[in-house]
């Protein structure tokens, strides 16, 4: 490992150094039916048996359909064995399972499946008395290994609201678990959950909640703000807001005000797994740079267009087919440098010449940078700044949706919040912003600010977006004209060659960082930031 990383993950007590090469290790292989009336009991109790039974070492992994969202579990599960030589041997059942790694555990749980909170409460319980989480349907299972019951959930929480339950739940368990993260464990909820990020939970001993950022949830907000503020500083908020009660705007909001992370989704899997496997020896990040950071370049009276992913290459399309036929750029989710970075070894590894890396988002985590305090902008962007160092990136991606609403709304950053980013990012060549187009530009030391110009909706009939990218072209008719796009995720880049055939010429497709240096050349955009006069805050935050 590089100094600098070996640092910064024996300081937080995620990735073992060195560890777990050519060693043994058991996988299952899950199928798709989450359902909490179906398959979700039986991976609930898998779930909390593996973040026990990878507490101090690896022994459990998860191998999911290809159509899982995060895709990259099986080609994971390959660099493994070829890298790191573990020696897999395939379990098939639950049973299976439990005869194999029981004895890791000193009781169980039960939750109820009628009220989905207690779910989230068993695995908080599941993480502080290693505790198998289970339904009473299940207790047969358990029978061959003694283990005693340590709580029962069971009409405890009958006709409470999440509220309710939740505060229960932090006056019994909140002292005793760890403050320096939390599991924001939403998502999926009702008919369908999906927890694949809990064995994480399970093993750092965090709380679970999947409480509301939505003001209309008062007494929901209340505690979600008492237990952020009771973090440690600059804490990170794993998993997902919960779908149908709050929005992703409204949570990442809500943590941003306290300066925290939040690094997801819930179904992330196998992190207990991937947290003790650090990077190969004498592997060193070399990222495709297509100039200098001196370089100097100038544009041309044509059309350029960037293409980049966020949303992490995790969920994208780096699987299928047609990846290094454009120039592509990809946030990276560099907080996995702690935690998981053999993945990111396996996204470097299997980079082509056209697959560009860029930092994100907005900082050291997911974040919105204009309701971070000022005194922890600074801590939270030099911490930042390591990663990327360790990374081999250049381009800071920034992302402040707070006065947005999905990729509609004002995704445009404040000139205090701008002023931020050229201080504590002196070395990067630029920054790009948004998610949806956003209006946002600078250029300062011949390093620009450009915010997308539009967003490819993987639905969207790709003639359409033929004809909204020429619209945009016959519109914006000051050469050099910079057209940043967004590629959602999911989005196949063999569709994106389609699209760029379709385009009215001059038109080059460029690597990002040939397009900022360009950009740099030529300042045919106007500087703005965000209107005072326009909103600045979504569903009531200040």
């Amino acid at each position: 490992m590089r100094p600098i990383l070996l640092f910064l993950s024996l300081m937080l007590g995620t990735v073992t150094a060195g560890a777990a090469s050519g060693r043994a290790a058991f996988f299952m292989r899950w199928d798709q039916d989450w359902r909490v009336a179906g398959g979700l009991p039986e991976k609930a109790l898998l779930v909390s048996l593996q973040g026990l039974a990878n507490r101090d070492e690896p022994q459990l992994y998860i191998v999911h359909p290809a159509d899982f969202q995060w895709e990259i579990t099986e080609p994971l599960f390959q660099f493994y064995q070829r890298k790191h030589g573990v020696a897999f041997t395939e379990i098939k059942t639950a049973a299976d399972a439990l005869a194999r790694f029981a004895r890791h555990a000193k009781g169980y749980v039960i939750w109820d499946p009628a009220v989905g909170a207690s779910l989230n409460v068993a695995f908080t319980i599941a993480g502080l008395e290693d505790a198998l989480v289970v339904t009473a349907d299940q207790l047969p299972l358990l029978a061959p290994y003694r283990l005693s019951q340590i709580d029962d959930l069971r009409g405890r929480y009958a006709g409470q609201t999440d509220a309710q339950i939740y505060t229960d739940a932090v006056n019994r368990y909140w002292s005793r678990c760890t403050h320096d993260a939390i599991m924001l464990m939403g998502g999926h909820r009702g008919a369908v959950r999906m927890p694949a990020m809990a064995d994480w939970g399970i093993r750092r001993k965090m709380f679970f909640h999947d409480l509301s950022a939505n003001p209309i949830h008062a007494e929901e907000l209340a505690l979600a703000q008492r237990l952020y503020s009771e973090l440690t500083p600059l804490s990170i908020v794993f998993g997902w807001h919960a779908y149908g009660k709050d929005t992703e705007e409204q949570h990442t909001t809500l943590l941003s005000t306290y300066g925290l992370k939040m690094e997801g989704l819930h179904n992330l899997p196998n992190l207990s797994f991937n947290c003790h496997f650090s990077f190969t020896p004498g592997f060193k990040f070399t990222n495709n740079h297509h100039v200098a950071r001196d370089a100097q370049l100038t544009a041309g009276p044509k059309v350029y267009l960037a293409f980049v992913q966020s949303d992490s290459i995790g969920i994208g399309v780096w699987t299928k087919p047609g990846r290094g036929k454009l120039p592509f750029s990809w946030q990276v989710t560099m907080n996995w440098t702690k935690f998981t970075p053999a993945a990111l070894e396996y996204f470097h590894e299997s980079a082509t010449p056209n697959d560009y890396f860029i930092g994100g988002l907005s900082g050291p985590g997911y974040m919105y940078p204009n309701h971070i305090p000022a005194d922890k902008f600074p801590l939270l962007m030099r911490e930042a700044n390591e990663m990327m160092e360790v990374l081999d990136e250049r381009v800071m991606e920034i992302m402040d949706n707070s006065a947005a609403d999905g990729n509609v709304g004002n995704a445009d950053l404040t000139k205090e919040t701008v002023d931020r980013y050229y201080a504590a990012f002196p070395n990067v060549i630029g920054f790009i912003n948004g998610y949806g187009p956003a209006r946002t530009r600078d250029l300062r030391d011949s390093r620009p600010l450009i915010s997308y110009d539009y967003y490819i909706n993987p639905r969207r009939p790709r003639e359409e977006v033929a004809a909204d990218l020429n619209e945009l072209i016959a519109l914006n008719r000051v050469r050099p004209y910079f057209l940043l796009v967004h590629v959602r995720e999911s989005n196949d880049v063999n569709s994106l060659v389609e699209i760029t055939q379709q385009l009215d010429g001059p038109v080059e497709i460029v690597p990002l960082d040939v397009f900022l240096k360009l950009a740099a050349s030529r300042k045919t955009y106007t500087t703005r930031y965000q209107d005072p006069a326009e909103p600045k805050h979504f569903s009531g935050y200040r």
